[in-house]
């Protein structure tokens, strides 16, 4: 894949050598992380929404309901955003506070908002969602009703500006700090999904389907 053009929004000056470009990667991060934050200025004042999404192509789409009025004022105003997305690692435990870190991966992005109206788009982009959440939910479901679709608006965001942000590997101390009596090193972390917990409002005793069984 091709690399992103380095804009001055983009480009990572604290820290360059942790900026990546390629498309490869950016895409990759969206597609692990399930939520970003979606942030813009309305009235001269900061405002941000964390809220789930997902990717199709150069594309990142939201939904959220027509009554939503950060979702409405997107939509009608075409106002720029900036989205951002980070994927949490390891704890990195230095000999010093100072030096203390975290490995992540992380993508920022700048784009404005496209009110989706083509009805296949807008269906593919409910699966892709549904399924980026829990693969293979979408075939086991009730897809929605007319009203629903009325009900929800969804927004999508070309990819064009964008760029990651990775740090990997273990601490990095000063020289004299090595032989300090100190543990050092990282704390991996990582999202994993427990046993599925059933509804005690289902009134039929449905199996749990293959795609939930570990």
């Amino acid at each position: 894949m091709a690399d992103f053009s380095k804009t001055d929004k983009t480009t990572i000056t604290r820290l360059p050598k942790r900026g990546v470009y390629d498309q490869e990667t950016v895409y990759a991060i969206l597609d692990e992380a399930l939520f970003c934050t979606v942030a813009y200025v309305r009235e001269g004042e900061p405002f941000q929404i964390p809220t789930g999404f997902c990717r199709m192509g150069d594309k990142l789409y939201i939904h959220g309901s027509v009554g939503s009025f950060y979702m409405r004022e997107l939509a009608e105003k075409n106002l720029p955003v900036c989205i951002s997305a980070t994927l949490i690692d390891g704890l990195v435990l230095a000999r010093s506070a100072f030096h203390h870190s975290v490995n992540y991966r992380s993508v920022v992005m700048f784009a404005k908002p496209e009110k989706v109206t083509d009805e296949a788009e807008l269906y593919t982009a409910f699966e892709v969602f549904t399924n980026k959440m829990q693969p293979g939910r979408w075939d086991d479901v009730r897809k929605p009703g007319a009203g629903e679709w009325k009900a929800t608006m969804v927004l999508s965001f070309r990819i064009e500006e964008a760029s990651a942000k990775v740090r990997t590997g273990g601490p990095k101390d000063d020289d004299e700090d090595y032989a300090l009596p100190v543990w050092a090193g990282v704390v991996p972390l990582r999202i994993e999904k427990q046993s599925p917990v059933a509804d005690e409002l289902r009134k039929k005793d449905v199996p749990l389907p293959s795609y939930l069984k570990a």
